[in-house]
């Protein structure tokens, strides 16, 4: 949901009216599926990633609106907490040396960002959970000051009536409760956007879907959270919690969680706008002044405000979008599976694999969602939260098999020939793919380099946990900058 959003108190005649028009917009839609140009030329792809800032204890620095202040740069966004940025990528094709020119643009931008960051005593940290958070961190008077967030959070509480429990069972565990969303906060991603045309979309989500569980075991990157080693990539399993809209009572009814991975696939991209109209109750109940049929008859574009914002505020895993570029109506599949860091060229290694993969499946003779249940990709993706590299995944004519495993013999070359298909460079692909590749081989992808550099702290240097949670966070950020991927990092 990134629209600035200003109104707190909402009427039930906002709430009847806003019912009407999500469904006229959503009417409007299907028609435009029918017989409307939408731009699918050359597919542009996009990456959003969330930042996390640091003061120089490695504590969270709430700091982001003097520091957004002092950067002055349209990419760079606040997120839900003061701790946070959000940095846009311009969206760019990925044939020839796209990858090398997003390599360039991210760290450029992330280098000057960190110097004006250095003059508020702050610096910048890519990672899923920042480890040095507690609970006194994560509270609603350390949310971002842009409105939007005190309402969305005000409208989350308000749907649930009581505190939101936390409770996240992996090599530790943690069970506490809070009063707001502030947690969620401390779940920093990076996000892919994949341009697809209207008849292929179903396709290309459905591939999505089906990967999810291998692009979380081979990227996690937030096995820490109040001082407690959870999960492999913990930040699945706080999403889906700190944003639950149901009590208990609901949740025993069956009722779809706002954080949703879904529970078929797909044959249209309406199938997902759909649902979410069907099954969740707007949060934000805000009308346009557009009518999207009148503009649709007069050969308009139509914004559609209602739908895409009620779409904002459905957390699919892969999300569907619609919008409207250069007067130009496209739709997107929006990954958002993966955490943030551990370095760029990590991050930029995980986008090839991605969009190779997605596109190898999607255009394979025999698609793999009708080989694979979609309760197995769901269970798939969160084993594969829960043990990373670890685990253990179903794959249609393998059955069980470690996602190491996996990887190595049955998915890098569909993701190879997936980015031949987007004409991306050889030495672009193999340089990317063979990060994916090396991971997989050693072991060690972000969590499993955070876990091991906490415990030679705690055991070698007998330090306490909280300790070795800073001295690690202190390194990571001194290596992270070098932009040597994380399966070659040393143990401090």
């Amino acid at each position: 949901m990134g629209r600035d959003v200003s109104q707190g108190a909402f009427t039930r005649e906002d709430r009847v009216r806003y019912r009407h028009k999500v469904r006229r917009c959503l009417d409007v839609f299907a028609l435009m599926l029918d017989d409307f140009g939408f731009d699918a030329d050359r597919p542009m792809t996009g990456l959003e990633i969330e930042l996390n800032l640091v003061d120089s204890a490695a504590e969270p620095a709430m700091r982001n609106e003097e520091i957004l202040a002092d950067i002055a740069d349209p990419l760079f966004q606040t997120e839900l907490g003061q701790f946070n940025l959000e940095l846009n990528a311009e969206p760019r094709l990925i044939e020839g040396a796209g990858f090398a020119h997003y390599e360039h643009d991210l760290r450029s931008s992330l280098a000057r960002a960190d110097e004006r960051a250095a003059k508020s005593d702050a610096k910048i940290v890519l990672v899923g959970i920042l480890p040095t958070l507690t609970e006194g961190h994560l509270v609603e008077d350390n949310l971002s000051t842009n409105e939007r967030y005190r309402v969305l959070n005000d409208q989350i509480v308000g749907a649930r009536g009581e505190d939101i429990e936390l409770d996240i069972r992996g090599v530790e565990q943690l069970r506490t409760h809070t009063d707001s969303i502030a947690p969620e906060a401390a779940c920093t991603s990076l996000q892919f956007h994949l341009q697809v045309a209207p008849d292929s979309f179903a396709d290309y989500w459905n591939a999505s879907q089906a990967i999810a569980g291998v692009q979380v075991a081979v990227g996690a990157n937030s096995p820490f959270l109040y001082g407690r080693q959870l999960w492999a990539e913990t930040r699945i399993a706080l999403f889906e919690q700190a944003t639950d809209t149901r009590p208990d009572e609901l949740k025993a009814q069956g009722v779809r969680p706002r954080v949703w991975f879904g529970e078929r696939w797909i044959t249209s991209i309406f199938d997902l706008f759909e649902e979410n109209v069907r099954y969740f109750p707007p949060l934000l109940p805000i009308c346009e002044d557009e009518d999207p049929v009148e503009v649709l008859h007069t050969g308009g574009v139509p914004q559609l405000g209602e739908l895409r914002l009620h779409n904002g505020t459905v957390y699919r895993w892969n999300r569907p979008v619609y919008d409207i570029m250069n007067g130009r109506p496209h739709l997107r599949v929006e990954n958002r599976v993966l955490p943030a860091g551990p370095t760029v060229v990590d991050m930029l290694a995980n986008a090839a694999f991605y969009f190779g993969l997605a596109r190898g499946l999607a255009e394979a003779d025999r698609p793999i969602w009708s080989q694979l249940t979609f309760s197995s990709a769901e269970e798939n993706f969160h084993a594969a939260a829960r043990r990373g590299l670890d685990a253990v995944l179903h794959w249609p004519q393998v059955g069980d098999v470690p996602v190491s495993k996996l990887v190595l013999d049955e998915l890098l070359p569909t993701a190879a020939a997936g980015l031949d298909g987007f004409g991306v460079a050889p030495a672009q692909r193999d340089r990317l793919l063979g990060i994916i590749e090396q991971r997989c081989r050693t072991g060690r992808n972000g969590a499993v380099w955070q876990t091991e550099a906490v415990w030679a702290a705690e055991r070698h240097r007998g330090m306490d946990r909280a300790a070795a949670l800073h001295h690690m966070v202190q390194r990571y950020a001194e290596l992270q900058r070098a932009n040597e991927p994380v399966h070659t990092w040393p143990i401090p």
